[in-house]
């Protein structure tokens, strides 16, 4: 029997892997939720396929996602990483990601983590959406608006409503598989019969 997948998970392993394990999957580690902050900004204008193949490179380049880490991250150290292979080399995305680790760290001593910081924006409950195909899925929401929009007034960059939407997405904040998809009702969704 052939599984039923969201329609954007093409046959490539590394994005039936994500698809199939990661993506719509509640997460509440504070180390994994930056990661996906960081991930999420470098992708704006790229395939999430190209940031699945760099996802190791950004690992090794960013100390393991390690917000004290990289919050501390001075000018040499971004200009070594502008010079990585295994990351998207964009001086304002990867100055971002020092921006966003600075900014992280402020909201963990405001909100004790994370985690508690970007689920209160879905009241701490996953949203169960019922998209019958990819097209019907939106690129941002209200809740994705307000995540931005407070994250830029902390300072953050590459944190639109559309990548917010997107962490949200990947994070399991929303579950936005595709009604037929097999993961659907395994993350929440009522599947009609």
């Amino acid at each position: 029997m052939t599984l039923i997948r969201c329609a954007w998970a093409k046959d490539e392993p590394l994005e039936l892997a994500y698809h199939d394990h990661e993506w719509g999957v509640p997460q509440h580690d504070d180390q994994r939720l930056f990661e996906f902050l960081i991930l999420e900004g470098a992708q704006a204008g790229l395939s999430w396929s190209t940031i699945l193949k760099k996802r190791e490179g950004y690992r090794e380049a960013f100390d393991g996602f390690d917000v004290e880490r990289v919050a501390r991250y001075d000018d040499d150290k971004i200009v070594t990483l502008l010079t990585n292979p295994g990351i998207v080399r964009n001086r304002l995305k990867v100055q971002a990601a020092v921006l966003n680790a600075q900014a992280v760290l402020e909201i963990r001593r405001e909100w004790s983590s994370l985690d508690v910081y970007l689920w209160q924006f879905v009241k701490g409950q996953p949203i169960i959406n019922a998209w019958p195909t990819l097209a019907d899925l939106p690129a941002e929401t209200a809740e994705s608006r307000a995540m931005s929009r407070d994250l830029k007034q902390r300072g953050c960059k590459f944190v639109g409503p559309t990548i917010c939407y997107a962490l949200m997405q990947a994070c399991g904040l929303v579950n936005d598989h595709t009604v037929d998809c097999f993961r659907y009702a395994a993350l929440g969704g009522r599947v009609a019969h």
